[in-house]
């Protein structure tokens, strides 16, 4: 961990991907829950880039190819990955701050052309593999793990000037409840890797991790966390863009953070979908700074 010491901070307060407005407020709601204080507490030497300026349409919805907010969101996603690409090559951890879960195609973007076999865990309660021809929104927040596999809006997919981001078989999507019929025809064609909350409920979160973990550890030479706050059952997590009944448990995402912890295998992180104006007194926000915080090493004793 002493070459993660750093921590480099960058927000993108962007709700373009969806149509349910807040989540451009979750960097902020990060920020006030105390993440920087948190990180400084545990050693960390935090650099905060602050955020990528959002550039909102002015005449409306863009709807080409059944593509919501397109030209907009590929203007945040090229500014992050010039911006995260500028981050690393200072040196640290990054950290990326969402907004919608379509910030990865600029964050992924920025962050895999350091590795030849960069390998991401997406915790979500979505599986995000959607294109314009499966998607039943044309949301692009449900569709950045297809667009980093190479499959959708060629605009999008070329993000950073290189095709793909990813290989199939370095991802694992945990805890995954609510699957399109177009997702789950790609996830059994391209091999995902998934534990959906069946395998949670039935295998325990230990297991899952420890399978996970190993998996990852063979085939890649760094990890990508892609954490949108949906996937932990909106009980503990109410305020995120997308809730869905049924999720992960506050403490099997904690042991899952300390696991990863442990295996060292993490080098970049992002946190998406924290809706402040859905949540309860910032309630979503501080869960997920303590879940940065463990994913970071910080241990109960």
């Amino acid at each position: 961990m002493d070459e993660q010491k750093k921590i480099s901070i960058v927000g993108v307060p962007m709700d373009l991907g969806q149509v349910r407005r807040g989540v451009d407020m979750g960097p902020s709601a990060m920020r006030y829950a105390g993440l920087l204080e948190e990180l400084k507490s545990q050693g960390f030497e935090v650099v905060d880039y602050g955020d990528i300026p959002i550039h909102r349409s002015t005449n409306g919805t863009n709807q080409e190819q059944k593509l919501r907010n397109l030209q907009e969101v590929i203007k945040v996603s090229e500014e992050l990955c010039t911006e995260l690409d500028k981050a690393i090559n200072k040196g640290g951890f990054p950290l990326v701050l969402g907004g919608d879960h379509s910030i990865s195609i600029g964050s992924i973007a920025g962050i895999s052309k350091h590795y030849k076999r960069l390998g991401v865990i997406w915790y979500d309660a979505h599986a995000d593999l959607n294109t314009a021809e499966t998607s039943p929104s044309g949301n692009i927040h449900g569709m950045p793990l297809a667009i980093n596999l190479g499959l959708g809006h060629k605009l999008l997919t070329k993000i950073g000037g290189y095709i793909p981001k990813l290989k199939p078989e370095n991802i694992v999507i945990i805890g995954a409840r609510s699957i399109d019929e177009g997702e789950r025809k790609l996830i059994k064609e391209k091999g995902i890797k998934v534990f959906t909350m069946h395998e949670i409920d039935r295998r325990g979160m230990t297991a899952v991790m420890e399978d996970t973990i190993h998996y990852l550890s063979d085939r890649t030479d760094g990890v990508h966390l892609s954490f949108d706050l949906d996937a932990i059952d909106p009980i503990y997590a109410p305020g995120v863009g997308t809730p869905v009944l049924g999720g992960v448990t506050y403490r099997e995402s904690h042991l899952a953070m300390e696991m990863l912890a442990e295996s060292e295998i993490v080098t970049s992180a992002e946190f998406v979908e924290v809706n402040p104006i859905l949540d309860h007194k910032n309630k979503t926000a501080d869960i997920a700074i303590e879940l940065v915080a463990s994913l970071l090493g910080k241990q109960l004793l």
